[in-house]
């Protein structure tokens, strides 16, 4: 009976972690490279959410930063992170790196 919990458990537990990764599948990619955002600007459908690969191929970290998104995540240096961005009104959207706000600037438009 402790085997047939634990083979369940264990069918259970394989289960979620492919579907969570399945969930987390980056619709968008952006990378950081010498302290720039590429693309700088990323065109995505309004009114769908999606998430946002940020890859960082840089050795120091960034922050990933944005108000209008409401969102803001450091990158460690040649990483990466996911950053869930909900269903976007028509309109143009600015990122930047708050490390290195100077030159990491982005946008994303959503038509």
């Amino acid at each position: 009976m402790l085997r047939t919990h634990f083979a369940l458990l264990t069918a259970l537990i394989a289960s979620v972690a492919f579907f969570s990764s399945a969930a987390y599948a980056a619709d968008y990619t952006v990378t950081i490279k010498d302290h720039k955002f590429t693309p700088a600007e990323l065109e995505v459908p309004a009114d769908k959410a999606f998430t946002l690969l940020v890859k960082n191929e840089d050795a120091s970290p960034e922050e990933f930063e944005s108000h209008s998104l409401k969102r803001e995540k450091i990158i460690k240096g040649n990483s990466e992170a996911t950053i869930k961005i909900g269903a976007l009104k028509p309109g143009t959207y600015k990122f930047f790196g708050e490390f290195h706000e100077k030159t990491a600037q982005g946008k994303i438009v959503a038509k």
